[in-house]
């Protein structure tokens, strides 16, 4: 088939490149270069760099509603779009252009999990099991006809970054069983059935750690929220940054943290064993090579 892309982080990629084995890739859409790093400089996505790698067209457009836009999708005359974490919405007119329309490849079991941040939101709600599915973009949010999915279990200390990394290349196979099934008129898409659970985009703010919530569950919030948007907690009223850290049986009170041959922080339950921390204006450190540093008694606020 005539296929479109559209995607934009590097968890997309692993599909960009399946798709291309069996398919045309007439037009990759992605989101426009953004500014990265201290120095704000503006870096194009990971999905335009592996395009243009292979020599595809790229479209950047900062909204799908332009006329120029759509009439650029449109002269393409794609049989179906297929996305992965794009980050644009689809207006209807737009929907209507491929013959077998656009085909989104999500990371939950749909309808578990709709919306911009599934794999986090699962790990932070301590799931030890996930999946991938593809689905027919309509109107609503995630809420299209399922082509297929599959079961995926989670790791026990596996982080975000980590699952994603895992699904965007069993998604990638998936998707093209996906497609395949579509050009060759086999495929036969079902409703949507099971609890709906959404899963909206995540903000620096949601990653502050409530440290009366027990250590088990701290923990899930950790690891489903690295690398993004990161989680901390405050002390002297500046935040401190916590990377993946392990629950122990420790009787400590909330927000106190013991410093020996580990660093201990404090749960309404139990207690976090740091691995690594970003203290108040620093980068990553060890957090047993913070706590030598360490002349005083320690609280960090809940």
């Amino acid at each position: 088939m005539r296929i479109i892309f559209a995607g934009t982080p590097a968890t997309a990629v692993p599909a960009l490149l399946r798709l291309a084995e069996d398919h045309q890739i007439v037009g990759v859409l992605t989101r426009a270069p953004a500014p990265v790093g201290r120095k704000r400089v503006l870096t194009p996505s990971p999905v335009e760099t592996a395009a243009r790698e292979h020599g595809w067209r790229v479209l950047t457009p900062t909204t799908l509603r332009d006329d120029e836009v759509v009439q650029q999708i449109t002269e393409l005359r794609p049989d179906a779009v297929a996305v992965v974490a794009y980050g644009l919405l689809i207006p209807q007119n737009l929907l209507n252009v491929p013959v077998h329309g656009w085909i989104n490849l999500h990371y939950s079991l749909l309808p578990q999990w709709r919306g911009a941040a599934p794999v986090q939101y699962a790990i932070a709600a301590g799931q030890d099991r996930t999946g991938i599915s593809t689905f027919q973009i309509e109107k609503g949010l995630d809420t299209g006809t399922i082509f297929d999915t599959q079961e995926v279990e989670i790791g026990h200390r596996e982080t975000a970054g980590e699952l994603l990394d895992r699904l965007s290349v069993l998604g990638a196979d998936l998707l093209a069983r996906t497609l395949q099934s579509v050009a060759l008129g086999t495929a036969e898409p079902v409703a949507q059935v099971g609890e709906v659970t959404q899963a909206p985009q995540l903000k620096a703010v949601d990653g502050k750690l409530d440290l009366t919530r027990p250590a088990t569950e701290l923990d899930a919030q950790i690891r489903g929220f690295t690398p993004a948007p990161g989680t901390w907690t405050t002390w002297r009223g500046d935040r401190v940054k916590i990377g993946p850290a392990v629950p122990v049986n420790a009787s400590l009170a909330v927000g106190e943290v013991q410093i020996g041959d580990s660093v201990l922080l404090g749960t309404g339950e139990g207690a976090l064993e740091l691995d690594m921390i970003a203290p108040p204006g620093k980068p990553w450190m060890k957090a047993s090579d913070w706590g030598r540093g360490v002349r005083e008694t320690v609280v960090w606020n809940s």
